[in-house]
């Protein structure tokens, strides 16, 4: 039997890849995202939060500033003794802001990571420093792992990773719902354990939604009729209740699908086992050695030519 010619390798490369693409894709579309409300986290409710800022500076005191408070990234009192930063930053896991639409329209918000269902953070870390436990659903970080490439920043819907730019070695900074420091000890977060107006409530996810539920039955025309994380893009461990429509709180309006769930698609079904690049790249050295020896059948032709016309 004789040897493939370049069309018969490429139609059965093709065939190849395509069967295995489409055999990975219905199994991977067979496994589905399904919400775990055994996970841990926070429900705030922005029409408890009196904004006092307590929460931060206790989660600062508790999980450390890493020595890298920036005077460009925080604004201080004329005695220079509150740290009022105007975003997370490589110092502020946690951040309150007050957005205002009017006299009678304004509200407090409360900004740290979302620990979503399906993170978007994990999905595209190349180094798996971003992590999710599947038990507790907090979304960790390992600055022993991570190779500074800050995919995580990009891919977060919530803009919540931040890079610590002013350190020779930086690393990503981003709440881990105190996994370290007063989870293990108090069973709670910092932000939680001190918030004096019980704006910030710590727990299982299955019983902070039934909290939000009454909250929301209770109190007709106090609230937007809305859960916030509860099902955005897949469901976030950190939900919301406010008066106000969460896109004015700075909270992007989005859908329920996890933009994680198409690319993890797509990235297991092609890389999955090495398979399709093997073949991609089997295929382009096969052109390629083609086009060479074609290249090189031309130029020796051409040579002789120039000869014989040289001996004219």
């Amino acid at each position: 039997m004789g040897k493939p010619s370049r069309r018969q390798f490429l139609k059965i490369m093709g065939a190849t890849g395509a069967a295995l693409l489409a055999g990975k894709k219905a199994a991977v579309a067979n496994e589905g995202h399904k919400i775990n409300n055994e996970t841990i986290g926070m429900l705030y409710d922005a029409t408890k939060c009196v904004g006092c800022k307590a929460c931060m500076s206790a989660c600062k005191r508790v999980n450390g500033d890493y020595g890298s408070l920036s005077y460009e990234r925080a604004k201080f009192d004329t005695d220079g003794l509150w740290d009022a930063p105007e975003d997370l930053s490589g110092s502020t896991r946690t951040l309150i802001k007050l957005f205002k639409q009017s006299e009678q329209e304004w509200s407090y918000v409360k900004y740290s990571c979302m620990h979503c269902q399906k993170p978007s953070c994990v999905s595209v870390c190349p180094v798996a420093a971003m992590t999710r436990d599947p038990e507790t659903g907090i979304v960790d970080y390992n600055k022993n792992t991570c190779i500074g490439c800050r995919y995580c920043q990009v891919a977060c819907a919530f803009n919540i990773p931040k890079f610590q730019w002013e350190k020779a070695i930086p690393q990503i900074v981003k709440c881990d719902l105190c996994k370290n420091t007063n989870l293990p000890k108090k069973g709670i977060s910092a932000c939680a354990e001190v918030c004096p107006a019980g704006a910030i409530m710590f727990g299982k996810r299955k019983d902070l939604l039934e909290e939000a539920e009454k909250r929301l039955r209770e109190n007709p025309g106090k609230y937007i009729n809305h859960i916030y994380g509860a099902n955005e893009l897949g469901g976030t461990n950190h939900l919301y209740l406010a008066s106000m429509q969460f896109n004015k709180l700075g909270l992007p309006t989005l859908k329920d699908e996890a933009p994680a769930e198409f690319s993890e698609k797509i990235q297991h079904t092609i890389y999955k086992g090495f398979i399709a690049p093997v073949a991609l790249y089997s295929t382009l050295c096969f052109i390629a050695l083609k086009n060479i020896k074609k290249h090189g059948g031309e130029e020796g032709g051409h040579d002789t030519n120039t000869d014989k016309g040289g001996h004219h």
